[in-house]
């Protein structure tokens, strides 16, 4: 084979090579920016879920709160009608027992 045409050989597969390592880098960077956005929506997916998450979380907390405020308050004024139906039923005795002690001081000092 003639020199010039070996060195055209040559010169063809070095060229045949660079565009075969070009593509390739094209190709590894966009397998690279391809990647980085999946990572970018995977992220963001993640963040949403993590936001929904909080707020089912928040939303029971506050369902739970305010059931136990309900029923502290339930309580609060069941307790309150009994102190208050066992205070009007000692109103006379009470009364009663005033006047006897008044009596008492009063007569004590004269």
């Amino acid at each position: 084979m003639p020199r010039p045409q070996v060195l055209q050989e040559i010169k063809s597969a070095e060229e045949e090579a660079d565009e075969i390592v070009a593509q390739a880098e094209n190709d590894r960077d966009e397998r690279i920016a391809e990647a980085r956005k999946r990572a970018e929506e995977i992220r963001s997916e993640a963040e949403a879920e993590a936001r929904d998450l909080k707020e089912r979380r928040l939303e029971d907390a506050r369902e739970e709160i305010d059931a136990e405020c309900e029923r502290v308050l339930r309580e609060g004024t069941e307790d309150r009608e009994a102190l208050e139906k066992r205070a009007t039923t000692r109103v006379d005795e009470v009364a009663s027992h005033v006047v006897d002690l008044f009596q008492e001081d009063v007569n004590a000092q004269t």
